[in-house]
């Protein structure tokens, strides 16, 4: 009544129009105790002296009853928000997203497979979590799973044997088994957050497509963008599950630390690296709740900057060929070494290395004595820098004697000074994951469901055929070789991937792709059988050997004999069924310019200098300089720096108008 009485005033003083004051009433009523906290737009366009909005005395009297009357719920969400000016519609999955032309609010289209596979798996995560709490959860488009008493399939020698207790017994776990759909909010479900929102996108599509959700909380430190969601919840009707927040997404995870407040699954899918979110997000995420994790600063977990990879993550990466998959154990052990701190570890479902990212999903469990076993699970990483053998040191080693498990420091190096084979040093890496990073039988249960129901998902072809060669992996084999690295090595012709994969089975040998790279071999054989095998290739496509340094990788190699007699011939069990299926396994570029896109900024659009960087490095590859006079276009570096010693020679520009502008679009 307080809030009504200074609206009153309000009115009085400066002549507020009943339509004017309603809609400040709503403004206000955000912080008003009692009511959620929704963020609304007003149309500031509508002058409140305008004599066409004017009232006549029964709208008056609506209104002034209206702001006398209790308020109800139909008047803490604002009305369907239409679109504003240079704004579209984006449409993904069942969502429609309202979104600025301006580049205000970050949103990738490539990232589709991304949203996709995310709700493919928190589908399936709350499938297996609901079924514990009684709840039952249907998924549009797909059969009904019926699960069938044993009872039913018995003879009737064997039925009769069963007490009348015993069925009367499984008739009502059965029927207190409730049933939650899309869209509905289900009050043993589960709690979502998405701490780094942006659009909304992500969590309207939970929304809408993943049944079994109590509450969808989209976060986003930027205003704009923070009401923007509460639009789009309410542009797809599901403002009664999502709810926009506006906080630093570090901060709302420290502040729901607590066992009864805590998340079922939270998503962080960040603008490049997410490590400053991960202590808050391990300790936010319930007892066996999910993590899914999302990394785009490939450049540094590739290995181009293995220093910064240590500031952020706490391992050292290397630039070698098996560089994504090690990304992927990177970012497994910065999570699993930051929920040791609060006695947690964590549990791999499902990682994959796709386009310009990574994606990982974990649960997080707690327990002390399994935390103890998380030394034994990381490793390091020695890297020949010649020929490319890889070996794996664990940092730590457990026994088992008796009933106990026994820990104690891991024995190490297990290379010499240089490398076996070639005779070069050895490069140190990690420490990285070295357990499995996938559970096959999650992985197999995420399968099935989209397979069963393609037409859920679009991009349902390339999760079938992703998550079918993460099936096909070897499970316990850490990192990978690439086949045309290995012909590079010893400068002779690539052999067929099957003929390769075929000599090591014939060797007694396991084998399998890599989801993370085309040409990857990755098998359990060691360094020394891949190449002998090459060396039993080479033999029958042989190598210029005048050619070769007496220094070199391939020299090296090359003068040894093979100890192994490999088999070229054809196994049947050397193309797996992905391969022979046909399934999208490595897709094509969906779309020019489809890599990471440029960062969101308060005034929107894109800077200035990013647009120059991309025109002046767009097709360098494809439009080489070939004639030598054309370099004059080019600033001399050296000149600039002084060190230019050819002077008018120099086949670059020394042109001092031309240097400046040049140096501005390449800093």
């Amino acid at each position: 009544m307080r809030l009504i009485a200074v609206l009153c005033l309000a009115k009085t003083a400066f002549r507020i129009s009943p339509r004017t004051l309603k809609a400040e009433s709503l403004a206000l009523r955000i912080c008003w105790p009692g009511h959620h906290t929704h963020f609304s737009t007003m149309d500031t366009n509508k002058d409140p002296h305008d004599p066409k909005h004017t009232l006549n005395s029964s709208e008056r009297d609506d209104a002034a009853a209206e702001l006398t009357a209790e308020p109800d719920s139909s008047m803490d969400t604002p009305e369907e928000p239409g679109l504003m000016p240079g704004e579209t519609v984006v449409k993904e999955g069942k969502a429609a997203i309202l979104f600025p032309s301006a580049n205000e609010v970050f949103y990738n289209p490539v990232q589709e497979f991304n949203r996709d596979l995310t709700c493919a798996v928190i589908t399936e995560f709350a499938r297996e979590t609901l079924a514990s709490r009684g709840v039952r959860i249907a998924v549009p488009g797909e059969k009904e799973r019926v699960v069938v008493s044993l009872s039913d399939e018995m003879n009737g020698e064997e039925r009769d044997g069963r007490t009348e207790q015993e069925q009367g017994k499984e008739r009502q776990e059965a029927k207190e088994f409730r049933t939650t759909s899309v869209g509905e909010c289900c009050e043993d479900g589960l709690r979502v957050l998405e701490g780094l929102a942006a659009s909304g996108l992500r969590s309207v599509r939970f929304a809408l497509e993943v049944p079994g959700l109590k509450s969808v909380t989209a976060n986003d430190c930027s205003a704009k963008a923070a009401a923007l969601i509460a639009r789009n919840a309410k542009y797809n009707n599901v403002a009664h599950l999502l709810h926009a927040s506006q906080k630093d997404a570090s901060m709302l995870m420290y502040e729901m630390r607590g066992k009864k407040e805590r998340y079922d699954v939270i998503d962080l899918d960040p603008y490049g690296s997410p490590s400053p979110f991960l202590d808050a997000a391990v300790q936010a995420v319930s007892e066996g709740g999910l993590l899914c994790i999302t990394c785009t600063d490939m450049a540094v977990m590739a290995g181009n900057s293995g220093e910064t990879c240590y500031s952020k993550y706490g391992s050292v990466s290397l630039k070698s060929k098996y560089c994504h998959e090690l990304a992927l154990r990177i970012i497994l052990h910065s999570l699993d070494q930051r929920a040791n701190v609060y006695q947690r570890y964590i549990e791999p479902l499902i990682s994959v290395s796709v386009d310009f990212y990574i994606r990982v999903f974990v649960r997080v469990r707690t327990g002390q004595a399994t935390v103890k076993h998380s030394a034994s699970k990381q490793a390091l990483v020695y890297n020949c820098v010649g020929c490319g053998a890889f070996h794996i040191q664990r940092m730590g080693k457990r026994i088992l004697q008796g009933k106990h498990m026994k820990f104690s420091a891991a024995t190490g190096p297990p290379v010499g000074m240089n490398c076996d084979h070639c005779g070069q040093r050895h490069q140190l890496g990690g420490p990285v994951w070295a357990e499995p990073i996938h559970n096959l039988e999650f992985v197999q249960k995420v399968l099935a469901a989209v397979s069963g129901n393609p037409s859920r998902f679009g991009t349902s072809k390339r999760i079938e055929g992703v998550l079918s060669m993460v099936t096909e992996e070897l499970q316990d084999i850490p990192l990978y070789y690439v086949l045309d690295q290995l012909s590079s090595t010893v400068h002779c012709n690539t052999p067929a991937m099957l003929q390769f994969r075929s000599a090591l089975l014939h060797a007694g040998y396991k084998v399998s792709f890599s989801h993370a790279c085309k040409n990857a071999v990755k098998t359990d054989a060691p360094a020394g059988v891949l190449w002998d095998i090459m060396r039993c290739w080479e033999k029958s496509n042989p190598v210029k050997r005048e050619r070769l340094s007496e220094t070199s990788p391939a020299f090296r190699i090359l003068s040894t004999e093979p100890t192994l007699q490999a088999c070229f011939d054809i196994r049947e069990d050397a193309n797996p069924q992905s391969r022979k299926r046909h399934l999208t396994r490595f897709q094509e570029n969906p779309q020019a310019n489809w890599g990471p896109k440029a960062r969101a900024k308060a005034g929107g659009g894109i800077s200035s200098e990013l647009e120059d960087k991309r025109k002046q490095f767009q097709g360098k590859r494809k439009n080489q300089i070939t004639d030598s006079s054309q370099l004059k276009n080019f600033p001399c570096k050296k000149f600039r720096k002084g060190t230019c010693t050819h002077g008018e020679k120099c086949c670059y520009s020394h042109d001092p108008e031309q240097l400046p502008s040049q140096t501005n679009e390449t800093q």
